[in-house]
């Protein structure tokens, strides 16, 4: 059996933790720069709020009902994540972070020393509201992506009190019977639209495909889907997510960057962004990408692009550096306000199983990034930094609406009056 673990509006409850007042109302959570929404709760949902639309032609209806918006407030929601997945951990032999709000458990051979698997959910719930004041749904199931299925219905469906466990044949087929192909895990829009165009619309039809005679159009996943919602488990931890195959770190500025000093901090910070994304994987990068770009509703929009080829590849933060410092008047133009500057890493390929080449030595120092991963890792991001990014970060983005950084600035740290 398998339990995935899901918080609830993960970002608007990571911002109601040490806001009591906060509770229960409506909420919205902004992208970079306070651009889009993208996340809202269920009251500001309700209010009619719509995730991804621009925040500017919603600001009018915040203020007349009453919805709190906030930036995007990073730092905090990977520490509360951090704690989160603690707590989950305890109640499972095997735990997989899916991602910042999401965590798998397995309980292969010890489901049955478990005498009832909703009471062991909700102790689940009920530890991680009491250790971070975080809401989650629990849902079990034999697969993976049953136990997805089942977490779907704890959480939209009323009356399962954040709890559901699909162990029953009868029951499991009821549920499948209201729930649509796309809300099963793994079936995207154009697979669903294929499904209806041959007449199955629901997640039962689905699950009683004959995998001998599928539709033209339809590939392997499809049949490891259909398997596990029939209790046939073919996906694993490994399985669930792949490595990425591209790696891109972007962002819009705060402030216009009109300096080829700042072009070049900005830049390197996004470097250091993709290849720390890359050593996590453990991945090479064969081909760098580096933008930079003025906005397209400027009277001449422009912009500029550099790529380099690596022979050996690397990932080595300092290495990619240089390639920027050496290159940074191809992309910097005098009397162009920019606006938009990214770094892309491609031609990606595993470090585990690379072939080196006997003239051409491996680039980069190996030691060096891992002791610097591990500062930053221990005591928070850019603890330890390239000074080529710069210090004061003046075209860092805009975030107006930021509330404290609770756990993770000693100058937030609530003050408590007894």
């Amino acid at each position: 059996m398998f339990a995935l673990v899901d918080a609830n509006s993960f970002y608007c409850s990571a911002e109601q933790v040490f806001r009591p007042q906060w509770r229960g109302k409506p909420i919205i959570v902004l992208s970079n720069n306070d651009g889009c929404i993208v996340a809202a709760n269920k009251q500001a949902i309700a209010l009619g709020i719509q995730k991804f639309q621009p925040f500017f032609k919603v600001r009018e209806l915040c203020a007349q009902k009453g919805i709190i918006a906030c930036s995007s407030n990073y730092e905090l929601y990977a520490d509360l994540s951090h704690k989160m997945m603690q707590v989950i951990g305890r109640f499972g032999p095997a735990q997989h972070i899916y991602s910042i709000d999401e965590s798998f458990l397995n309980f292969k051979n010890c489901h049955k020393a478990i005498p009832d698997l909703v009471l062991h959910a909700q102790k689940i719930r009920q530890a991680v509201w009491k250790e971070t004041r975080l809401p989650v749904c629990v849902g079990i199931g034999k697969t993976l992506t049953l136990a997805k299925v089942a977490n779907h219905v704890a959480k939209k469906w009323p009356g399962f009190n954040g709890v559901c466990v699909l162990d029953d044949d009868d029951f499991k087929r009821k549920v499948f019977e209201q729930l649509s192909p796309i809300d099963v895990w793994g079936i995207g829009r154009k697979t669903n639209a294929k499904l209806h165009q041959n007449g199955i619309s629901t997640a039962q039809q689905l699950s009683q495909l004959n995998m001998r005679y599928l539709p033209a159009g339809f590939n392997v996943e499809l049949q490891r889907t259909i398997k596990e919602l029939n209790g046939e488990a073919c996906k694993t931890w490994d399985g669930v997510r792949a490595d990425k195959l591209q790696i891109f770190s972007t962002r819009s500025m705060g402030k216009r960057i009109t300096s080829i000093e700042s072009l070049n901090q900005a830049l390197a910070k996004h470097i250091g962004i993709a290849a720390l994304k890359a050593r996590e994987q453990k991945s090479l990068c064969g081909t760098l990408m580096a933008f930079a770009a003025n906005s397209p509703f400027d009277e001449n929009p422009c912009s500029y692009k550099l790529i380099k080829q690596f022979n050996p590849p690397t990932n080595d933060t300092s290495q990619l550096l240089k390639v920027i410092s050496n290159n940074i008047h191809q992309l910097f133009k005098p009397g162009v306000a920019y606006y938009k500057v990214g770094i892309g890493l491609l031609n990606l390929s595993s470090e585990t199983h690379q072939q080196w080449d006997l003239f051409n030595p491996p680039l980069g120092n190996d030691p060096l990034m891992n002791v610097l991963d591990k500062i930053n890792q221990r005591y928070g991001t850019d603890s330890a930094f390239f000074v080529a990014q710069g210090i004061d970060g003046q075209w860092s983005m805009r975030r107006e609406l930021l509330t404290p950084q609770y756990t993770t600035n000693w100058h937030h740290i609530p003050h408590i009056s007894c």
